[in-house]
């Protein structure tokens, strides 16, 4: 244990009874020392006795209650004596600033903002009971103080004193009422408490919909809280309302500022005047998209060379229009990215730029950056380069037209598209050569399908199916990465600075865990080795078996995030020593950023383009723009979430198979593979015997009849509950169910 830890453990005793906090004694005296130091940090000098009293008018203390505390917090060594009768906070006393991280049921963590001077970094964001919450909710900037850090995990533990700043007063949630009496239910379940509204109020919403409401504080934790609403989103249950909801709960940006759109409707549509860009229109780009895509950042073409091939990788030049500093330019960056919903999306960037100007539709000159990559025959890249560039896309093509040519030679299609049967041809053949190109070198490739949602004409959730990664999809993703790659290499042999896309080894604590729970479940294993090629053939030895989900699922879950950097880690994932981020600047900032960069190299006359393009350094930067991401995958994830949920309220009572995907001693966890939907089986639900569990074998087994439910097991099950404020979904055995 280091010197600085010592000495912090020397301001509470080892003793839980005798530390400041007494609240598990007596939470009143617990209270009156959370109060006490509240008016010591507020104060900028010392207190003197008379001064404390006077800020405990409002409150329910006596003169022994306040003496009581202030001598506790004084001999803790957390308030220091001034003189004879003044008081200060300890300056080196276990004081932190943080976010509150609100649970569910109450109590919460903190994500550490501000350390005490002299004080060591924690090593795990302590941890509130709900009783020491105070008045503070989720999402607020506080002061707490430590109590003890637990030997067995390293956990702090504290006590919220204050709120420094609120984090909020508006919260959507579901509208109801209960005879005379009006409430609203918070969406999001951090929030643990219930609205009362205020008299009838100027908006009548109808019973269930969805709602924003504005909540007054009150002092301590309160079950109900008095409110208004403020705005009626509609029917709970439809497309646009869960969309909301998901806007409310993580604070996104969704519309654009009357300064953003003046710039967007003077921005120049122009694209006679080339300025010097090499002119590609006469190369056979294509576009290859989803069918519901409208932004088309990438287009390509191939053509076959006598010693290989030559790669086109044509990126929408977005940097063309969005001058750096500009009001579009710091909304984008305060974005960070787009965030795709079923049907839904909020741009980075507004729609005449995202659909119009800098996506790559057919027949239409845009401007673009070139990557310009010649392979041999083996995928060995032999010689790149990179370009301001003008191109006119042939056509656009979508996932299931290319592999309905490609794969399945359907006849009328290839007919139809007889102009680019040979480009696309020779796409294929680049992308199978560079796929096995890096595979070989150890890529881990997941296969973790993707729910596709269809929605109804008023916006509900029509059909729910599972998407599969075609070898079109391949294609574009094989182009992709090596233009990335390509990218990547040339800044990390230059020294001026650069963001990449980077992901470090996973821990090897986690790693081990992998590997004993691979090797338990039966699989023929090689030794371990802490690189990616070793899980990228574990993957591959459960490709097509009934542990290739959970495998994947588990894997993923033991790798660190992907993240944005200005130092150069290289990418575990894909067994890369340089990656970035440089094929989708209309909806990524991290890719803008990456071009900009690009073009000061092959512009002498750019040198300046890098100064104002963000307010934050690069490395403040990728840390900004990592937790940006992070916030939209966790958005896209809680409205499939509500989305599945939905559907699944109308499929109760339906049945459908499902693979055992986790198992504990009070519940099976299950996957509908056919519809990306998870959720559990309570272990009471299986009546037909007492059922222990065997953690070793991962399985669920009848001490009277022996049946077991494993890991990975196939089984028929039916809905029978599903709750859309939890998202919790329950199944039960279905009766044809065979075990």
């Amino acid at each position: 244990m280091s010197k600085k830890r010592k000495s912090f453990q020397k301001l509470r005793p080892t003793r839980r009874g005798q530390f400041s906090r007494t609240g598990k004694k007596d939470d009143k005296n617990s209270r009156a020392e959370n109060l006490l130091l509240a008016l010591l940090h507020t104060a900028s000098y010392p207190l003197p006795l008379a001064e404390l009293k006077s800020g405990f008018t409002q409150y329910n203390y006596n003169q022994d209650d306040i003496a009581a505390a202030l001598s506790s917090l004084t001999k803790a060594g957390l308030v220091s004596k001034v003189g004879k009768k003044q008081f200060a906070l300890h300056k080196n006393g276990p004081f932190y600033q943080g976010t509150l991280v609100q649970h569910p049921k109450g109590f919460g963590f903190i994500t550490v903002t501000k350390t005490p001077s002299g004080s060591p970094p924690l090593k795990r964001d302590p941890f509130i009971a709900a009783g020491e919450m105070g008045d503070a909710h989720h999402g607020d900037t506080v002061l707490i103080r430590l109590f003890r850090i637990r030997t067995s995990d390293d956990r702090p533990e504290g006590s919220v004193i204050k709120v420094l700043a609120p984090g909020t007063d508006r919260i959507g949630g579901i509208y109801t009422k209960k005879g005379r009496e009006q409430l609203v239910y918070p969406d999001d379940r951090r929030f643990p408490f219930i609205i009362r509204l205020d008299g009838d109020g100027e908006l009548q919403p109808k019973n269930g919909d969805g709602v924003i409401a504005r909540f007054y504080r009150a002092k301590g934790p309160n079950r109900f809280l008095q409110g208004k609403i403020i705005e009626i989103l509609g029917r709970a249950n439809a497309v646009d309302t869960q969309m909301r909801l998901v806007i409310e709960q993580f604070k996104l940006p969704f519309q654009f500022s009357d300064e953003v759109i003046r710039e967007t409707e003077q921005l120049n549509d122009s694209f006679v005047s080339r300025e010097n860009r090499e002119d590609l229109r006469s190369t056979a780009h294509v576009t290859i998209d989803g069918e519901t895509a409208k932004d088309f950042d990438d287009a390509i073409c191939v053509v076959k060379t006598k010693k290989g091939f030559r790669l086109f990788v044509s990126i929408a030049d977005v940097s063309h229009f969005v001058t750096p500093g500009s009001a579009i330019d710091q909304e984008a960056y305060k974005r960070g990215t787009s965030i795709y919903f079923p049907g839904r999306v909020i741009p980075m960037l507004p729609e005449k730029l995202s659909n119009n100007l800098c996506s790559l539709v057919p027949d239409e000159d845009r401007f673009t950056v070139s990557a310009i990559l010649d392979f041999d025959r083996g995928g060995t890249l032999l010689g790149k380069r990179f370009c301001r560039s003008i191109i006119r896309s042939r056509h656009r093509f979508t996932y299931t037209t290319v592999q309905k040519i490609l794969v399945d030679k359907d006849p009328d299609l290839r007919r139809q598209h007889k102009p680019f049967l040979t480009e696309l041809k020779w796409a294929g053949e680049l992308a199978t050569v560079l796929r096995t190109k890096r595979k070989n070198r150890g890529s881990i490739d997941f296969n973790l399908p993707e729910p596709e949602f269809t929605l109804t004409g008023s916006g509900e959730i029509a059909a729910i199916k599972r998407t599969e990664r075609t070898f079109a999809h391949q294609i574009i993703e094989e182009f992709m990465l090596v233009a990335n790659e390509a990218v990547a290499e040339i800044f990390s042999r230059q020294t001026g600075p650069a963001i990449f896309r980077v992901h470090e080894p996973p821990e090897e604590i986690k790693t081990e865990e992998f590997y004993n729970f691979a090797k338990n479940l039966g699989l023929s294993l090689s030794p371990f080795a802490n690189d990616s090629a070793w899980f990228a053939e574990v993957l591959e030895k459960c490709k097509d078996t009934r542990y290739e989900y959970i495998i994947n699922n588990i894997l993923l879950r033991s790798m660190k995030q992907a993240a944005y950097s200005a130092t150069n880690v290289g990418h575990f994932g894909l067994a890369a020593d340089d990656y970035t981020h440089f094929t989708s600047p209309i909806r990524r900032y991290p890719d803008l950023i990456v071009h900009r960069e690009l073009l000061r190299q092959l512009d002498s006359t750019l040198q300046n383009i890098r100064s104002d393009a963000h307010r934050s350094p690069l490395k403040e930067a990728g840390e900004f723009l990592s937790t940006r991401e992070r916030t939209a995958v966790m958005a896209e994830r809680d409205m499939h979430d509500r989305l599945k949920t939905s559907y699944m309220q109308t499929r109760i009572g339906d049945s459908f198979d499902a693979i055992i995907s986790g198992v504990t001693e009070n519940a099976l966890f299950l996957e509908i593979q056919e519809l990306c939907i998870s959720g559990s089986l309570p272990v009471e639900f299986l009546d037909d015997d007492y059922y222990l569990l065997d953690r070793k074998n991962y399985r669920l087994f009848g001490e009277i009849t022996a049946k077991t439910y494993q890991l990975g097991d196939l089984v028929r099950v039916t809905v029978v509950e599903v709750d859309m404020l939890s998202k919790k979904i329950l199944f039960t055995l279905a009766a044809s169910n065979t075990g």
